[in-house]
């Protein structure tokens, strides 16, 4: 998902510095895992199973019951043929018409919105990863993305099988398995210009993203129980420069940062359901006089439901509502989601989307809609090259009901309307 905005350039000079620095990166990697045959395995290719049984439509990022616990369980389960390189990439391209005109003057734009290359899979029987390096069509920068390397291992408690882990990550709700809270919440893809998706946006949960390191310990009791507690700090300019995020990303020094999570999982005919609270304390300092910027403190509740019977008619609907309050600004932002989205064969999908943030400043406050309708021709146990190719076309259109300035003043919401169409492919 492309994450951000910039003017295109000339693409030359960047993408033969996207290829310098992913091999500098990922090769020392890979030879860990070096063996006689040579392959390009995604999770599916190391579990033997289709893409459909870890994603919903087929495609990711969406999770259904399998592919979270595939997830807590360090991403290790394999099919026992031996050990593949765990190396996988994607590309997204993109055709976005806006509203408004950028300041080129024009209104639509095709882009290479992203393309990156992940390690991603079993490196022992108790650690595995899924670290993505991205390449940042419209910036024309490449950048480690997200970082998520876990040990897990399973246990009794209580006489009930209990699946405890650790994770070393970059962002906070990163590791979350469920597909309601901000790294992996719908939209699974948005315009890389214009106003994008919309939404609020958070100093804690969702502006931490990529500049910071944490710990999380988690636990999975009897299938249905799962709460998780993780701290960050944030990442020095220099490590930022390092990995390709920028000096200047970091929103600051953080502090005392702790995240918390619980949920519950239950069952329900043909499908599951959850429900769960989720925060994240801390506060931010400035780099360049020591200042208190931020004091934050997230609060959020969340609920989801799938039905996937036999795989021909799938139905999911996802919700949250998260509230950020900042003692230092003395104003408070919060914002509601709620998504549904239903796949024929897991093939054929449409979802529809509905935002509203509000803050007690009256600033930032937009409200609107998502529609998407897509296609997923491969993922399936008979696709063909399965499961090496994976493709969705899609067409999204983002529509606003409200939008306020920094300001606060009230601007035309059509305005910040967009249409866009993908293509997505993973191999």
């Amino acid at each position: 998902m492309t994450r951000t905005q910039g003017t295109a350039g000339s693409p030359a000079p960047a993408r033969a510095g996207f290829a310098r620095r992913l091999c500098a990166w990922l090769l020392p990697l890979a030879a860990l895992y070096a063996t006689d045959a040579l392959a390009v395995p995604s999770y599916s290719r190391q579990t033997g199973q289709e893409c459909a049984a870890c994603h919903i439509g087929a495609f990711g990022p969406a999770l259904t019951p399998y592919g979270m616990r595939f997830k807590l369980g360090g991403y290790t389960d394999s099919d026992g043929q031996g050990r593949k390189v765990p190396v996988s990439a994607m590309a997204v391209g993109s055709v976005t018409h806006t509203a408004t005109a950028d300041d080129s003057g024009k209104l639509t734009h095709a882009d290479l919105a992203e393309a990156s290359v992940f390690l991603a899979g079993k490196i022992t029987d108790h650690i595995g990863s899924f670290t993505q390096v991205t390449y940042d069509g419209l910036e024309h920068k490449t950048a480690l993305d997200l970082l998520d390397v876990r040990y897990a291992t399973t246990r009794q408690i209580n006489g009930k099988d209990t699946i405890l882990g650790v994770s070393i990550n970059n962002a906070p709700t990163l590791t979350d398995p469920l597909n309601t809270l901000p790294a992996w919440g719908y939209p699974y893809v948005s315009a890389p210009r214009g106003a994008g998706a919309g939404g609020a946006e958070f100093t804690g949960i969702g502006g931490l993203e990529g500049t910071v390191i944490g710990a999380s310990g988690y636990a999975l009791w009897n299938d249905h129980l799962y709460t998780e507690v993780g701290s960050y700090r944030s990442l020095s300019p220099s490590a930022l420069s390092r990995i390709g995020v920028g000096r200047d990303a970091s929103p600051g020094i953080l502090h005392g940062s702790t995240y918390w999570r619980a949920a519950w999982l239950g069952d329900a005919p043909h499908g599951d359901w959850s429900m769960g609270v989720f925060g994240n304390n801390g506060s931010l300092e400035s780099r360049e006089d020591g200042t208190r910027t931020a004091r934050f403190r997230d609060l959020g509740v969340d609920g989801s439901y799938q039905f996937l019977g036999t795989r021909k008619h799938v139905v999911a609907v996802n919700g949250s509502f998260l509230r950020e309050r900042d003692s230092i600004a003395h104003d408070s932002v919060s914002e509601g989601k709620l998504n549904a989205a239903y796949h024929f064969r897991n093939t054929w999908g449409g979802s529809v989307g509905l935002f509203n943030a509000t803050s007690d400043s009256g600033a930032n406050e937009n409200r609107g809609y998502i529609l998407q309708a897509d296609w997923t021709p491969w993922g399936k146990e008979d696709s063909w090259q399965a499961p090496w190719a994976n493709l969705r076309l899609g067409v999204q259109y983002v529509g606003f009901d409200k939008v306020r300035d920094e300001t606060g003043a009230r601007e035309k919401a059509s305005d910040s309307n967009s249409l866009h169409f993908f293509v997505w492919t993973a191999f």
